[in-house]
């Protein structure tokens, strides 16, 4: 009787897994074949099977998006995000894991409280100050709007690694002569580089998806990332979807080619995360 029940618990789990693992490919596999549609296939029937290949939809998407200078952009403001992040949140979360905080209450009401509160709120105010400082059209200026943005989910994550840390490990090294930065960089951070790895992941895929802060700062086509000139394919008028599909695809794939690289550390990451707050 407990074979049978185990054998049709077994039978209905992987039943859920195909139908989720079907609804979320699904959106991605509509995404491939409209890619290599006409727009007027597309607009016929975007659920078909193209009667013709058009492979030019991606050679069109590339020059007209210009993601050879874009996704630089991209690329550069995302990998200069996460060592910001992770330099400044690690540090801080170490700090806050390890030392008594008398306040701390109020320091993660202020962490949820930043983490929650809706970029617009700060946008003009930043743009101005920005301004005057000579900072728009500045990649490395986004990338510090980004970090303060991220930094508040990334200090409340790392924390949560620290604590997981024997205190033990932390003394032995301190009574073998260790500085308390040495300790830091050559204890802490190696037995924690599971959480970092998934805050970079987790933060840069933050970053190369950014809209809002990037078109607002990053006003020149040379300064664009590779979101916002995607979003300038659109015309006012008529819009080629074929080659709106094809340049979704490009931007898609770098990220889940390095998510599925990575995709392993990421999961051991996210569930080591859990175990102490």
């Amino acid at each position: 009787m407990r074979l049978i029940e185990s054998r049709a618990t077994l039978y209905l789990t992987y039943t859920a897994l195909v139908i989720l693992l079907v609804i979320t490919l699904f959106p991605i596999a509509l995404l491939v074949i409209n890619s290599l549609k006409p727009a007027a296939e597309i607009v016929q029937n975007p659920l078909a099977w193209p009667d013709v290949y058009r492979w030019d939809n991606f050679t069109r998407a590339w020059q007209d998006a210009r993601f050879g200078r874009t996704m630089l952009n991209s690329a550069l403001l995302s990998v200069s995000t996460i060592v910001l992040v992770c330099t400044t949140g690690s540090l801080t979360a170490y700090v806050l894991a390890r030392r008594k905080v008398k306040s701390w209450k109020i320091v993660t009401f202020y962490l949820l409280g930043t983490t929650t509160a809706p970029i617009q709120l700060f946008l003009f105010p930043l743009y101005f100050g920005f301004a005057k400082l000579g900072l728009i059209n500045n990649v490395f200026a986004v990338s510090l709007n980004y970090t303060a943005l991220y930094s508040p989910f990334a200090v409340m994550l790392l924390r949560t690694y620290f604590l997981a840390v024997p205190r033990e490990l932390e003394e032995a090294a301190l009574i073998d002569g260790a500085s308390n930065w040495q300790v830091f960089t050559r204890v802490m951070l190696p037995i924690v580089s599971p959480g970092i790895l998934t805050v970079a992941l987790i933060i840069g895929l933050y970053s190369w998806n950014e809209f809002l802060i990037a078109t607002t700062f990053l006003q020149k086509a040379d300064n664009m990332t590779a979101i916002v000139s995607f979003f300038l394919l659109s015309g006012q008028y008529t819009t080629d979807w074929g080659e709106i599909m094809a340049a979704a695809l490009i931007i898609v794939l770098p990220i889940v080619i390095l998510f599925i690289l990575l995709q392993r550390r990421f999961i051991e990451g996210m569930a080591g995360g859990s175990v102490k707050g």
